[in-house]
């Protein structure tokens, strides 16, 4: 899976989980809980779909330093197989 299909894949799973944002301009760029107005559960909810959609886990820890849409990406790219 290329990083463009992973971060369409990540902006759907975050529009159907948080359906205000339809329609908001997501780029990898975008800090997640400032610019997107993502809340903490909301977040989590997020995370969770994320890793149910590819197959993956991202340790708690490291939630906290998921920053950007780009930062979610990297981590979900470094989990998938090769």
């Amino acid at each position: 899976m290329t990083r463009a299909e992973i971060l369409e894949t990540t902006r759907q799973v975050i529009y159907n989980s948080v359906p205000e944002l339809e329609g908001t301009e997501l780029n990898e760029d975008t800090v997640i809980n400032t610019d997107a107005a993502i809340d903490s559960m909301g977040f989590t909810l997020v995370i969770c779909r994320l890793e149910a959609k590819f197959d993956i886990r991202i340790p708690n820890r490291q939630w906290q330093r998921l920053r950007t849409l780009g930062d979610v990406v990297d981590a979900i790219e470094t989990r998938l197989p090769k």
